[in-house]
């Protein structure tokens, strides 16, 4: 009866031993998968917040090449990366539970579609841009067309300025000088000895000219004899930074005909030698000739 009772107590023990080893390998098992459904959700948590920062990292570097091109919009696109940038700050910081995440990632929804908007437009003013540097390409090459025909316009006109010039400028033909002894009865006798002569004559022809300018012309004649005396008036004209002493002054109406200008020039005591005659337009030198008074 007492062995009965004693195996009954055994029996009782070895059950309540039974169901406490049950519950214990039940307590193990759960928490093994309680730790590694943790595990897992640590692990997706992490790598979610890795493939966020990814993708904000690829919206900077899509900011930043389209700030390098410069364009009217890099103020905005500067304004979309510093938000950007900011939101990886905040991301890199956090603890990264799901849901913080789950706002993370709408917030980088939002800031791509902004993005996708942006570069868009980015697109649309290269494309014009492209046709303004072209259409300012053409331009140029007009441009510098026309000023090189301009050039070359100018160049005929400075040529054919300077051909009218010298055109129109006047002809001093067949300029003779001889001396004369003045008779009292008014008669002049040409002669070659300085001590009888009283009176130069000098003559000159100016020739006809369409295209000269017509009206009074004055010439300057200057006779220098053989001391190096310039005679007659001994006047002094200036024409810039020149100066003329001067015979004579030969005045003469044009009118793009020929004109033969003669003129008389009184002295006493001529000297023996050569004499030197110039004819002065202004400050040039228009024609000379000399003589020999023995």
């Amino acid at each position: 009866m007492e062995n009965q009772k004693n195996n009954s107590s055994l029996k009782a023990i070895i059950l309540v031993l039974a169901l406490l080893l049950l519950g214990s390998l039940f307590y193990i098992f759960k928490l093994t998968t309680d730790t590694q459904t943790l595990e897992t959700k640590v692990t997706a948590v992490s790598t979610e917040k890795d493939n966020i920062l990814k993708d904000l990292q690829e919206l900077k570097a899509t900011y930043d090449a389209a700030i390098a091109e410069n364009t009217s919009m890099s103020d905005e696109l500067i304004a979309e990366r510093e938000k950007v940038v900011q939101l990886m700050a905040q991301l890199e910081k956090s603890k990264g539970d799901a849901n913080a995440l789950r706002k993370y990632k709408e917030q980088y929804k939002s800031l791509e579609v902004k993005m996708k908007s942006l570069m868009q437009e980015v697109e649309v003013l290269k494309g014009e841009n492209q046709k303004l540097n072209k259409n300012l390409d053409s331009t140029k090459v007009v441009l510098q067309d026309s000023k090189n025909y301009n050039q070359v316009l100018v160049g005929q006109n400075e040529e054919l300025t300077k051909t009218v010039e010298k055109a129109s400028k006047l002809s001093i033909l067949n300029l003779k000088t001889a001396a004369y002894k003045q008779r009292s009865s008014g008669k002049q006798i040409e002669t070659d000895k300085a001590s009888r002569a009283d009176i130069l004559k000098i003559s000159f022809t100016i020739a006809e000219n369409a295209v000269a300018k017509s009206g009074d012309k004055v010439y300057y004649v200057q006779v220098i004899d053989a001391k190096n005396n310039v005679l007659g008036d001994k006047e002094t004209a200036t024409f810039g930074s020149q100066s003329l002493t001067y015979s004579f002054q030969a005045k003469v109406k044009y009118e793009n005909k020929t004109v033969n200008v003669s003129q008389d020039l009184p002295g006493k005591s001529f000297e023996k030698g050569s004499y030197f005659v110039n004819i002065f337009d202004k400050g040039e030198l228009v024609s000379k000739t000399s003589f020999t008074l023995r």
